[in-house]
């Protein structure tokens, strides 16, 4: 893992050029006794121990720097921070796979030229589209499911896909240092969240399996959703209008919104996770 920009050491931005290093434990030996390092597979060795005096800091309940646990929040982007991003975002990726199941069932999609390029396997023409036609797959391929049908195939689809370089399911591909680190600030008593532009209704499908992040930790975009009767029967329907872009400005604002409080670290690799990064790093005014 190399660490491209180090903001302070409460937020950093990230940049990471593989998926798992596989990179051994170093145990060190400190007055004959043999000590884990909480943190292996970090290479950048400065980074790693401003990160270890920082929570040794914070958790030092004698110090002058003592944050309590109810207070000692962490947040991380997902998409190249704490998963791979490349070639696309994973969930556009699982949004074109859904897509291939609507478009039969629905063919006045095709009257859309970049739905009916997606549909014929065109996607240099469907790419020309660009964050237009993106918004739209993905906004068909949430909502034109209920949410319990999108719940089964977005587990379906993360239990069974697999990456077209690395042959190994999406899940699997997480950056080793971050989880190491998410489990590390954990037994320090931090809460971990993930802040990330993907959809909440996504990442949470897989936030505990891949991270041990609870689904109720993860704040994403989100679409508006509406509570309708259906026979007799009670549903949230997601409606294909956006409630919250998480990315940028809506970063720390979906912190606030959603946490309540600042946090004291911040983790992103990415110009969209700017704003996050600087509102951690902000003093709250007196």
């Amino acid at each position: 893992m190399k660490t491209n920009l180090s903001i302070i050491p409460i937020a950093f931005i990230l940049l990471f050029t593989g998926c798992d290093p596989g990179i051994k434990p170093d145990n060190k030996v400190v007055d004959n006794k043999v000590t884990k390092d909480p943190l292996p597979s970090w290479n950048n060795t400065n980074n790693k121990q401003m990160i270890l005096d920082f929570v040794a800091k914070v958790t030092d309940s004698s110090g002058k720097d003592f944050v309590p646990e109810k207070d000692r929040i962490a947040v991380f982007d997902n998409d190249g921070t704490l998963w791979c991003e490349q070639p696309l975002y994973f969930e556009f990726v699982y949004s074109f796979n859904v897509m291939k199941d609507i478009i039969p069932k629905h063919p006045e999609l095709l009257k859309k030229p970049e739905i009916k390029a997606l549909a014929e396997g065109d996607k240099m023409t469907f790419l020309k589209s660009g964050e237009k036609g993106l918004l739209e797959v993905f906004a068909l391929s949430h909502t034109m499911q209920d949410i319990d049908k999108f719940r089964e195939t977005a587990k379906n689809w993360l239990d069974t896909a697999t990456h077209e370089k690395f042959k190994k399911k999406y899940v699997e591909l997480t950056y080793k240092p971050m989880v190491e680190l998410l489990e590390y600030l954990r037994a320090n008593d931090f809460t971990t969240y993930i802040v990330s532009g993907g959809s909440s209704m996504f990442i949470r499908n897989f936030s505990d399996e891949a991270y041990g992040i609870p689904s109720g930790q993860v704040i994403g975009s989100m679409l508006k959703a509406e509570f309708v009767q259906k026979d007799s029967t009670f549903q949230i329907k997601l409606l294909p209008d956006v409630f919250h872009i998480d990315d940028n400005v809506g970063k720390p604002v979906g912190i606030y919104q959603f946490i309540g409080k600042k946090p004291i670290l911040a983790f992103g690799n990415s110009d969209g996770d700017l704003q996050m990064l600087q509102w951690t790093t902000t003093a709250y005014s007196v």
